[in-house]
């Protein structure tokens, strides 16, 4: 194996002590076309044979095929992987979340979803979904929950209520060309211990196409994937959810763990992409 696959992945601990590897694998837009059903079950297959067992999933992707090609990459091999899928909005109610889980549940050919979330925030109250999510959590269907694409003002009404502590994670945008959430929202969850998982993470293949990042990954000897996906694993409490059909594609993503910001690199990363200087609208995709 080289160098590069062979170094560990960091971990990531969530708020009831559980490890989970901070580098994974998304699935948006697979399972919506049969013809690339192999590809995309090989090339999960590949990330978790490397260690990247996080697999993050939705009940909106490919209306519900990425949940089964997600099913067919981990089949004879449920528990080496950590299950993430999320919830529409609109099925987050009482009784409608609990039979969306049921359906995510048959298509995952599974008897537990690791970590659900909701996809983004409705029309239906925070506190009826959290309701919902806990009896999930209590009938053993989900083993934990949390929120995507939750602003601060959203994340302070959700970790008011009553059992809103029990938030696993936010799951948002984040990329070296989008770090609006490092001004208010990711050091109000850091202080709460609740990790961040960055979706896009190389935003939607564009970050690649960067001059500034093409120059300074030439600099520092790394590709421009291992460097941006580099970066956020260094970032602590981060989970990284890159997505690839792509084989090779899974073991660039997989080199990234390697990737070691010293200070100068940290400097010169800031100089191209600025963190923020003041609060933004969460950004979304």
């Amino acid at each position: 194996m080289p160098e590069s696959l062979a170094a560990p992945i960091p971990v990531v601990v969530l708020p009831d002590g559980t490890p989970v590897p901070a580098l994974g694998q998304g699935t948006w837009r697979m399972g919506e076309d049969p013809a690339r059903t192999r590809r995309e079950v090989a090339a999960l297959a590949l990330g978790i044979d490397l260690g990247m067992t996080l697999i993050d999933t939705a009940e909106m992707y490919g209306d519900g095929g990425a949940e089964r090609i997600v099913a067919q990459a981990m089949a004879g091999r449920r528990d080496e992987v950590f299950v993430v899928s999320k919830v529409y909005p609109h099925h987050a109610g009482r009784e409608s979340a609990v039979m969306a889980c049921e359906r995510s549940l048959q298509r995952l050919r599974t008897d537990r979803i690791d970590l659900y979330l909701l996809h983004w925030r409705g029309h239906i109250p925070l506190a009826e979904t959290v309701d919902a999510f806990e009896k999930l959590r209590r009938d053993g269907k989900i083993v934990r929950w949390g929120v995507s694409n939750l602003d601060l003002a959203d994340m302070r009404e959700l970790l008011a209520l009553a059992a809103g502590g029990h938030c696993a994670t936010d799951q948002v945008l984040w990329h070296l060309g989008e770090r609006g959430i490092e001004w208010d929202l990711r050091p109000s969850l850091r202080a709460r211990g609740i990790p961040v998982i960055a979706y896009s993470p190389l935003g939607e293949g564009r970050l690649l196409r960067a001059r500034a990042l093409t120059k300074l990954a030439a600099t520092y000897g790394a590709t421009p994937v291992a460097l941006a996906l580099g970066w956020l694993l260094n970032q602590p409490g981060t989970i990284v959810i890159p997505q690839t059909a792509n084989r090779a594609h899974v073991r660039a993503n997989r080199a990234a763990a390697a990737i070691v910001l010293d200070p100068s690199l940290r400097a010169a990363i800031d100089k191209s992409f600025p963190p923020p200087s003041g609060p933004s609208p969460l950004a979304t995709t």
